[in-house]
């Protein structure tokens, strides 16, 4: 089944939302070391969604590895791979997390991918190489492996995500944010120092950036993706999420006055095409039908 309209404009606002966070988590994590970010990011999910929070018999297993995927051990890779590279490298590496997914969901879920959609996921993913690649990037190796380990964790995830059902969008979300807001947290205390001056000396800008990830990137992006997942297969909607750098490039440079290189503007035409083969081959088997 091809993703409906409304479904890829929905999909573009996610993307929009996920571009927009890494300027806006960039405001915050300048002042709050990013495992006390993190944790304070899942612990106001958790107060707003604390409502939605029930067992789901028979399913919990499902629900608390994807809590595990999607919050503690993907974001702890992640971060600890942040600490010792190069922003450029984080950016490559965490892209793996497409291609990851559509492996994956061909050996486990038996989706069928043709050389098209192929095609697309491949330019998508090159497009944001051609961005985001640093030639050094061998110099950063170790941190290198330990952001490829958040993208494959993440995208244990997004297979978990698939298979589940009758589980609610805000419902799931909930269970990720208690499950990761207590590990989060400890790992800033034993990793981090100083979490009480760091808080109490954050001025609104600095706390901003926490609130836009907890409740845009979260609450909107990420159980939007939850809400797609149930819909359409992990190969239809994980290359149109490599929209998100794109607009990460362009509010930087906007935004942050960073510099839009021809090598960037070259990137962004492949991804998009990239995603349009993607998007064009779904509005086809919607068309022509069965």
């Amino acid at each position: 089944m091809g993703m409906t309209p409304t479904h890829l404009a929905f999909m573009m606002l996610i993307n929009l939302i996920w571009g927009f966070a890494l300027v806006a988590a960039k405001v915050s994590i300048g002042h709050f070391p990013p495992l006390l970010f993190a944790a304070l990011r899942f612990l106001l999910i958790v107060a707003v969604l604390f409502p939605f929070l029930k067992i789901h018999k028979g399913q919990m297993k499902e629900v608390i590895i994807i809590s595990l995927c999607a919050g503690p051990i993907g974001f702890g890779f992640f971060f600890a791979g942040l600490a010792i590279s190069d922003a450029s490298v984080v950016a490559v590496a965490s892209q793996l997390g497409v291609p990851f997914s559509a492996i994956m969901s061909v050996i486990f879920l038996k989706e069928q991918v043709f050389w098209k959609r192929w095609l697309g996921i491949t330019l998508s993913f090159a497009g944001v190489m051609v961005i985001s690649f640093d030639p050094t990037v061998f110099r950063y190796i170790d941190g290198l492996l330990l952001v490829v380990c958040s993208a494959l964790v993440s995208s244990v995830g997004t297979i978990y995500q698939r298979q589940i059902r009758h589980v609610g969008v805000f419902e799931l979300q909930a269970w990720v944010a208690t499950v990761a807001a207590p590990l989060m947290l400890l790992g800033s205390l034993v990793f981090e120092s100083h979490q009480i001056t760091v808080i109490q000396t954050a001025s609104l800008l600095q706390w901003s950036g926490i609130f836009y990830v907890a409740f845009a990137s979260s609450l909107v992006g990420h159980a939007g993706i939850f809400y797609l997942l149930q819909r359409y297969e992990v190969t239809q909607t994980a290359p149109l999420t490599l929209l998100a750098p794109i607009f990460t490039v362009f509010f930087a440079a906007t935004l942050l006055g960073e510099t839009l290189t021809q090598r960037m503007i070259v990137g962004a035409l492949i991804a998009l095409t990239g995603v349009l083969i993607v998007s064009i081959r779904q509005k086809r088997i919607v068309d022509t039908g069965p």
